[in-house]
């Protein structure tokens, strides 16, 4: 049988080891790298020797190569169309591919057309997918328009500051998010805040991104001498579609840039900006950055802030940010609380404690899918309680039913919904005008059924109603002098957690509260021994005390929000 029929043309599965080594072994014959593919399609002969491979991640065709040996028997086309099959049954109609420039009139002569030329690299394309976003701009008058290009991960005043010195300078701005959501923020809470954060600007226009917007964590390297190339040559690509395609599409002449005082890389693609636009025409702008407090304003200010347990960041935002910032902070919490390790009967980085029905990974699917609700809550975008319920109805969907986080979803929202009415985002030291608003909006949730059974108990309601009085009085100042481990003790200790009741009765609270205290009180090198021997026994009990977890979530949550 004839080896370069189609169905010659196998998968081989790189999870499987001897694959693996095969394919990294063919490929380095032939000077490249293994990277991360999705799938990797290749031709043998009757010894199973590999003639012809490539690689498949997402819409980009990767890791291509022909052994020296088959160079002349054409192998490259049947194999390049399998590839566009599979990323046709993947739902890609275009298919692209980055490669070295001596390799263009192979892909061109597949059909294959060049889109961005760099010195190492081109980017080559077999459909209309850059066309296809270049028509989806808008029409704009006026002699002279502008560009900026920004990630906005998250959107700050100093975003907002480089667009309104930009806007004044030309007749129309436009600016485009960077598509790649690869960023803490997704890209469409990030698209969002742009052009809530532009809507007071009339000569703006935003755009959507796109896959042209060639990123670090999008262009492939397996065919670089040298990876310390990659960064370069990765830039220049980037520019040379923007310059080539992507600005005469929209008619500008002039590209506006921040000033990076920071950050290398990005000082570096200024360089390069001044290098290579106006070469096809385009003014450079440099503007120099906003400064706050005798800093350059940055999100990766934000980012690390909302990393912390103290505020102080939230002057670096405008109002528009503030709904999807308070949703980050949100998210962060609760996965700060599920990383705090250990932590006795609840699910952590070291296992499940007392759970069947949960793992780490079903933990993450729930706070992912918590994460657009956070945003409506922290907005005010609907009746409190309506969003309450289709939250909840969505990560049940993402858990297959498993009650996850409504405890959290609960306190959280609760929390969320009182700040996002302040602007900015801050409490008093002592928190009391959030506490205040916590107690109006609890007290206009009605009480259900099984919060009127539990007696003297303390619910999550009634907590509310109190305005989580130890939250604020006790847990929050024992995080920020102690860490997570000893005030998740302390919340064990003082907290009527329902979960416990519910699971084990009056004796088993009564027990968790009394060994939690012990541990908190002895505190010290070695609590992480004492807690896992507690969760040892709680697993035995089959206890979980979900409640805390949530009031450690919340107490984290907290801390992010009041102003240093």
């Amino acid at each position: 049988m004839d080896i370069y029929e189609e169905k010659q043309i196998q998968e081989l599965p790189l999870s499987v080891p001897l694959f693996r080594k095969k394919v990294e072994g063919f490929l380095k014959a032939n000077g490249l790298r293994l990277e991360k593919v999705d799938l990797y399609m290749a031709i043998q002969d009757a010894d199973e020797n590999i003639l012809a491979g490539g690689g498949l991640d997402g819409d980009i065709i990767k890791c291509i190569a022909v052994s020296e040996k088959a160079r002349s028997a054409g192998l490259a086309a049947p194999l390049v169309s399998r590839l566009i099959a599979v990323a046709a049954q993947q739902g890609h109609s275009n298919v692209k591919v980055f490669t070295k420039p001596e390799n263009t009139a192979i892909f061109e002569s597949l059909g294959f057309t060049v889109l961005g030329r760099a010195p190492k690299a081109v980017l080559m394309e077999n459909g209309r997918g850059l066309a296809g976003y270049l028509s989806g701009f808008p029409v704009k008058p006026g002699m002279t328009k502008g560009v900026i290009a920004m990630n906005a991960n998250p959107f700050t005043i100093g975003h907002k500051y480089l667009i309104e010195k930009a806007s004044a300078q030309v007749d129309h701005l436009f600016v485009i998010v960077v598509k790649e959501d690869v960023s803490r923020f997704p890209y469409a809470d990030r698209l969002a805040m742009v052009k809530a954060g532009c809507a007071d600007f009339s000569n703006v226009t935003v755009c959507q991104g796109s896959d042209y917007q060639i990123s670090a964590t999008t262009f492939p390297t397996y065919f670089l001498k040298e990876l310390s190339d990659a960064s370069e040559t990765q830039m220049r690509l980037d520019l040379d579609i923007f310059a080539r395609h992507i600005a005469p599409e929209l008619g500008a002449t002039v590209r506006f840039v921040g000033s990076e005082p920071q950050d290398a890389l990005t000082a570096r693609y200024n360089a390069l900006m001044k290098e290579v636009l106006p070469a096809a025409g385009i003014e450079v702008c440099e503007l120099p950055r906003l400064q706050a407090d005798g800093c350059p304003v940055s999100a990766s200010a934000v980012r690390k802030g909302l990393d912390g347990f103290d505020g102080g960041f939230w002057n670096l935002l405008p109002e528009t940010s503030l709904p999807y910032v308070l949703a980050e902070a949100a998210v962060t919490a609760l996965r700060q609380e599920l990383d705090t390790t250990p932590k006795p009967g609840l699910v952590d980085l070291e296992g499940c404690g007392s759970h069947s029905d949960m793992d780490y990974a079903l933990m993450l699917r729930s706070i992912a899918a918590l994460r657009p609700w956070f945003v409506k809550i922290a907005a005010h975008d609907g009746d409190l309680v309506a969003i309450g319920i289709e939250a909840e109805a969505a990560m049940l969907a993402a858990t297959g039913g498993v009650n996850t986080h409504k405890g959290a979803l609960f306190c959280l929202g609760l929390v969320l919904s009182a700040t996002g009415q302040e602007s900015p985002p801050a409490t008093s030291p002592e928190g009391i005008p959030v506490r205040a608003r916590i107690v109006e909006i609890a007290l206009g949730i009605p009480e259900t059924g099984r919060s009127k059974e539990r007696g003297s108990v303390k619910g999550a309601l009634a907590m509310a109603r109190e305005g989580y009085k130890d939250l604020f009085d006790r847990w929050l100042p024992e995080l920020r002098t102690s860490g997570p481990l000893q005030t998740l003790m302390l919340i064990m200790a003082t907290l009527d957690d329902t979960n416990i009741l519910h699971r084990g009765g009056r004796e088993a609270l009564e027990y968790v509260k009394a060994r939690a205290k012990e541990i908190y009180e002895k505190g010290g090198i070695g609590i992480e021994n004492e807690i896992r021997e507690f969760g040892r026994e709680l697993k035995a009990r089959n206890l979980s005390p979900g409640g805390a977890a949530d009031m450690l979530a919340l107490t984290m949550l907290a801390a992010k929000l009041e102003s240093k």
